[in-house]
């Protein structure tokens, strides 16, 4: 059974950076694609960045493009994501999986999912 476990997660003010981790179980992991998801109270989950399997390519939504990184570790199974300039906006808890693209987004593969980390940005 996959296992997920995201970290990092923190109270920080506007403006500031934070690095989420996230350590996946399984031995596919360097074949699949990953990705980030945030989900705030009272609203949709939304896709936040993908990156495929080798890290060669990288895919950001726009509210996000240009201050967050994704990157991962292969050999320790590991999916990270680097937050800079960070807006109360993106306060919410972030989740990871192995995603798909489909229709000019991207989606999970399965339906297994970690507790996720809360990211609370002040201003």
């Amino acid at each position: 059974q996959v296992q997920l476990v995201e970290s990092g997660g923190g109270l920080v003010q506007a403006g500031g950076s934070l690095r989420l981790s996230c350590a996946a179980s399984g031995r596919t992991f360097s074949s699949s694609n990953m990705g980030w998801f945030r989900q705030a109270p009272g609203a949709e989950r939304e896709f936040v960045a993908a990156i495929s399997g080798c890290g060669g390519n990288k895919y950001y939504a726009d509210s996000v493009k240009g201050r967050f990184t994704i990157s991962r570790d292969n050999a320790k199974n590991t999916l990270y994501l680097q937050m800079n300039s960070l807006k109360p906006e993106d306060t919410a808890v972030y989740n990871c999986n192995a995603v798909q693209p489909r229709a000019s987004s991207w989606y999970p593969t399965n339906g297994y999912w970690g507790q996720g980390t809360q990211v609370t940005v002040s201003s």
